[in-house]
Formats: C-alpha cells, sequence, structure tokens
C-alpha cells in the first residue's frame, strides 16, 4: 500500500496519510496497530526525504490540527495562535521550536510592517506557520510543487537544508524594501532644497517610521541564527551547514548596516529640513519686524497730529497737511534706505 509519512516521533510510532485520504493516520509498531486520526489536515505539505507543512493560516482548525498530530508544548501553539511574539528560540528533545519577524511592505499605509512567522523544526519534518503575508513563501512553495527536480534538490537530504533556504529566501525580500526606502530618501533630499519643506515633514516621519520598525523587526535575527546553528547539532552534521547558515548571518549584519546608515541619512535630512523651516520662518518674522519699525514712527505722528490741541504746529497752516505726509515718507524712505543697506531686507 503506498502512502505518505507526515512525521516520525520514535522508530516505533509513524504518523502518515493514505493516497486521497485527507485523513491522518498513526501506526504503532509495537501493537502492529493502525489508528485513524478522524481529523482534517488544513496544511499545504511536500515531501521528500524531508517533509514540509506549510500552514498558512492560524485559524482553530490549524492549531488544532497541528495540536493532535504533534507532540508539541502548548505556550508554542498558543505562541502560534496569538499576534507578533518576541523572535526567540526553544529547544526541544524531539524539536526546535523558533519564532522569527520579518518586514513586509504595507501599500495602503506607504509603510514597512512586521509579519511573524513560526518554524517546528526536526530532522525529520519542517513545519512554517504563518498568515500568509510572505509572498517569497508562496512562490516557493508552488517552485517545488511544479518541479520534482527542485524538490528533490531542498527535501531530498534532511530539513536543514530547507530551513537554511526559507530564510535566505526571506533575508533577501529584504533587499528590495532597503532599495525602496533609498529611493524614498533621495527623494525626500531633492525636495527640501526645492522651497517644499513642509510637505517633506510627512514623508520624513513615514520613512523614519518605516526604518525603525526594519530595525526593531531585525535585531534579534543574528542571534537567534547563531543560537539556531549550535541548536541544529542536535539533530544536524553542523561542520556541513556551518558555511551556509554563516551566510545567514553575513546578510543579517548587512541588512542591519543599510538600516543603520539609512538612519543616521534620514536623520540628518531631518534636522536639515527643520532648520530650513526655522530659517524661513525667522525670515519671514524678520521682515515683519522691519515693516513694524517703519509702521510705528508713522503711526506715531498721526496720532500726535490728530489730537485736538490747541496751537498744534503746521495743523492750521495751508500747507500743513502736506508738510505731515512730506515727513511721513521722508522718515518712511530713509528707514527703508537704511534696512536694506544693511542687508536685512533681501
Amino acid at each position: 500500500m503506498q502512502y505518505t509519512i507526515i512525521s516520525v516521533y520514535a522508530p516505533s510510532m509513524f504518523l502518515f496519510c493514505l493516497p486521497g485520504k485527507n485523513v491522518l493516520y498513526c501506526y504503532l509498531e509495537e501493537r502492529s496497530t493502525l489508528l485513524p486520526m478522524y481529523f482534517p489536515m488544513p496544511i499545504n505539505t511536500l515531501q521528500a526525504t524531508t517533509t514540509w507543512h506549510n500552514v498558512d493560516r492560524t485559524g482553530k482548525m490549524e492549531i488544532e490540527w497541528l495540536r493532535k498530530a504533534f507532540a508539541f508544548h502548548p505556550l508554542d501553539l498558543e505562541d502560534c495562535a496569538g499576534s507578533a511574539q518576541r523572535p526567540k528560540l526553544s529547544i526541544y528533545q524531539e524539536y526546535l521550536f523558533m519564532i522569527l519577524l520579518f518586514p513586509v511592505y504595507n501599500k495602503h499605509a506607504r509603510a514597512i510592517e512586521q509579519a511573524e512567522i513560526d518554524f517546528f523544526i526536526n530532522e525529520h519534518f519542517l513545519i512554517t506557520v504563518h498568515r500568509n503575508e510572505f509572498p517569497v513563501i508562496k512562490r516557493f512553495y508552488e517552485e517545488l510543487s511544479a518541479s520534482d527536480t527542485v524538490r528533490t534538490r531542498f527535501l531530498g537530504e534532511n530539513s536543514a537544508v530547507l530551513l537554511y533556504e526559507i530564510l535566505d529566501r526571506l533575508l533577501e525580500y529584504c533587499f528590495p524594501m532597503l532599495d525602496h526606502t533609498d529611493l524614498d530618501i533621495k527623494n525626500i533630499e531633492m525636495n527640501i532644497f526645492t522651497g517644499n519643506e513642509k510637505q517633506m515633514v510627512g514623508e520624513i516621519l513615514t520613512v523614519k517610521t518605516s526604518i525603525v520598525n526594519f530595525r526593531n523587526t531585525m535585531s534579534a535575527h543574528r542571534n537567534i541564527i547563531k543560537n539556531l546553528m549550535k541548536a541544529n547539532a542536535k539533530f544536524f552534521d553542523t561542520d556541513t551547514l556551518k558555511v551556509y547558515y554563516q551566510n545567514l548571518v553575513d546578510l543579517t549584519v548587512n541588512i542591519w548596516d543599510i538600516l543603520a546608515a539609512q538612519r543616521e541619512t534620514i536623520d540628518a535630512l531631518h534636522a536639515t529640513n527643520e532648520s530650513l523651516i526655522s530659517f524661513r520662518l525667522n525670515q519671514v518674522m524678520k521682515t515683519l519686524t522691519i515693516f513694524s519699525v517703519i509702521v510705528f514712527p508713522l503711526t506715531l505722528l498721526a496720532a500726535i497730529f490728530g489730537m485736538n490741541a490747541v496751537d498744534m504746529p503746521l495743523v492750521n497752516s495751508r500747507y500743513g497737511f502736506w508738510y505731515i505726509v512730506t515727513i511721513m515718507l521722508v522718515g518712511t524712505i530713509g528707514m527703508f534706505t537704511y534696512f536694506k543697506r544693511k542687508g536685512w531686507l533681501k
């Protein structure tokens, strides 16, 4: 009879499904007993030497399937069902459990946000649990489904090879987002010196928020992967995989360095933009102050000659009005010329 092995818990216990049956069976070798486990498998599964279960939903049905089909710790399943957690690596006798966060781009908010992916790792299987937020995972699964050669390449050895490829693709997926952020920074740099400082405030804050979210997402990757390399010795040949997993560490360092440079650049542009806004505001205030200084003597002069007093000079003169107007004009032109020569009016 043909069947597909889902998992091996011990030399005497197998989980498998029969062709055309969406039911999981448990075979106990000690008792030569086949036990049907009547619940559906709401997952995508690929198999060769290693089995990959790609759980792209975290509803009650999926978590219940994981609970019944595998002897996972209840706290791990609780982490899978919950919202984004902090990255972590838990080591058990039969498997490893790892939580990682990766950035995803929200087109509507025009911002980078966090998305969680959980891994259950054993010598015989790899289970990925996420909310279908990673196009790169979907494309990779489709590649394996479409080609026996590709499937054998990544599933023909142990699950560490498959895990490396998934992590490598997820990390490489970060670089287009970094390039997009670079373009946003260059656009801001071009616009802040063309009189669009106020319009750039919102753009700068959006980019700064994305960089902060990106940095928070990637902050724990290097240590988690290094610990994973040590923990993998329990299940895999670490000498063979060391070079590959060190490449993942190098990718995380590269991403972190790019984010550090982007943060410094956007902070500098933010400070420059604020300085330009303050400078232009000061220019406006200086101009208004100068005009206030020019107008104040005229107002004072008009108020003095407007008083209803006896024997007011020039008031009863035939050309008194024109004398007063002339005094005002001469004073105005004199102050304007003085301010102009001082360079206070531009």
